[in-house]
């Protein structure tokens, strides 16, 4: 589960690079560069969830290995 994780982590980072090279910085709402604003929101979410659920596990063996 763990080399998962990362794996999912590397990707979203990825495509967060990936997105923000196609973003005209004149106008970003407008054609092709409103998909990567999008995009690199969705892989923001992606690398938030993906760290949360990261900790979460975390916790959950301390918490087991303490009982």
């Amino acid at each position: 589960m763990k080399t998962l994780i990362y794996v999912f982590l590397v990707l979203a980072i990825g495509l967060l690079i990936f997105n923000v090279f196609h973003i005209d910085f004149d106008s970003p709402l407008e054609g092709d560069s409103f998909a990567a604003v999008v995009g690199v929101g969705a892989s923001l979410c992606a690398v938030l969830l993906l760290v949360i659920l990261q900790v979460a596990l975390k916790i959950q063996r301390r918490v087991k290995n303490q009982s």
